[in-house]
Parts: C-alpha cells; structure tokens; sequence
C-alpha cells in the first residue's frame, strides 16, 4: 500500500486491535510507531469500531477492530521517501534512546532542535523535516 499511495485512496480493513491501535496512534502515545508514521505520513486513520472474539467461529484469543485509512492531500513528502523511511526506522528501531543517539547509524550530527527527543514524541510532519535537517 506505501508503495502505491497514489493508486490507493481508501483502504477499510479489520486487523488484531493491537495493531489497529498502533496505526492510529498520535504521536506522543505510547503506541505510536513505525507503523503509525510511515501510514499517518499518506493517510488519515480513523478507528472505527472493535470487533470482539465472539464474531468469529471459533473465537480467536484476539479482539480485531476495523480501521479506515483515507489519503489526505499530501502530494509529496517533501523529502527523498526512502531517506525518510531509514529515518522512522532507525529511530524507533531503539526507541527508548534519545533521537541523537539512535540515529547515530545515519548521522553523528543530529540537529540540536531533536537531539534530546525521543522518537515517538515527534510527529510526521518533524519527521520530514528532521530528514531534510540529516541529508
């Protein structure tokens, strides 16, 4: 789906809650991750309801939720994609550590705006611009 934003406009699905919750997540929250970034980046999420065990023959040991993700109007990242995607990566690949630190893969010279933050504090639109700040 990341790789064909364009060609898809809407997407409804049911997956394990869990992750349901993790796609949705805003930044801040706990559960906000790779997941949330890279699909937050092209797509308005929206978490539509929780569907329980007992929906399914037999029951799973998992709640299920359907999820809608809508493309919003961004037309471009405003930054190399792929460069972005390492960025989100490496980030939240040490998630506990401060952004200087776990992007030290990329580059030694991470911009003092974002050095001490941790990943899941910065939202989508400092993510490009972090990129941008690391090229």
């Amino acid at each position: 789906m990341l790789d064909n934003v364009d060609s898809v406009p809407q997407v409804v699905c049911m997956v394990q809650k869990e992750v349901a919750e993790r796609i949705a997540s805003p930044a801040g929250n706990k559960s906000y991750g790779i997941l949330s970034v890279l699909l937050q980046a092209w797509y308005d999420i929206e978490y539509l309801f929780t569907v329980g065990e007992g929906a399914f023959v037999p029951p799973p040991k998992v709640k299920s939720a359907v999820i809608r993700l809508r493309r919003n109007s961004r037309s471009d990242l405003g930054c190399d994609p792929a460069k972005f995607k390492a960025v989100v990566k490496t980030a939240f690949n040490q998630r506990r550590k401060t952004l200087r630190n776990s992007l030290r893969p990329l580059s030694e010279n991470v911009p003092e705006q974002f050095s001490q933050l941790r990943p899941e504090q910065l939202s989508v639109e400092q993510f490009i611009e972090l990129t941008n700040l690391l090229s």
